[in-house]
């Protein structure tokens, strides 16, 4: 059984930071893609972040978000600088087989999500 929990997250105001981790159970990170996704109040969820053996992004984020690995716990990260109000949402970790897979679906699996919201 494969499961992801993530943490991290929380309000903060614009231009500040934050730190989410995501702890896989059940499959291997240095196996698979795992990122984020995130869903703002009304949209549609997009597609945050990713990492295999490197790191890839969407648009809206690059130069802005950074996303790691730490193979020996598991565990991903995903470092949120200077964040805008548009970043607000719940962020999803995920993991598939590929980027490629990540990005388009399906998905294998989901965490249960966490909240973010940036204030103006």
């Amino acid at each position: 059984q494969v499961h992801l929990v993530e943490s991290g997250g929380g309000l903060m105001q614009a231009g500040g930071s934050l730190r989410l981790s995501c702890t896989v159970s059940g499959r291997a990170i240095s196996q698979s893609a795992t990122g984020y996704f995130r869903q703002a109040p009304g949209k549609e969820r997009e597609f945050v972040a990713a990492i295999t053996w490197d790191g890839f992004y969407a648009d809206s984020v690059k130069g802005r978000f950074t996303i790691s690995r730490d193979v020996n716990k598991n565990t991903i990260y995903l470092q949120m600088n200077n964040l805008k109000t548009e970043d607000t949402g719940v962020y999803y970790c995920a993991t598939a087989g590929t980027v490629a897979t990540l990005r388009s679906g399906p998905v294998d699996y989901w965490g249960q999500g966490t909240q973010v919201t940036v204030s103006s």
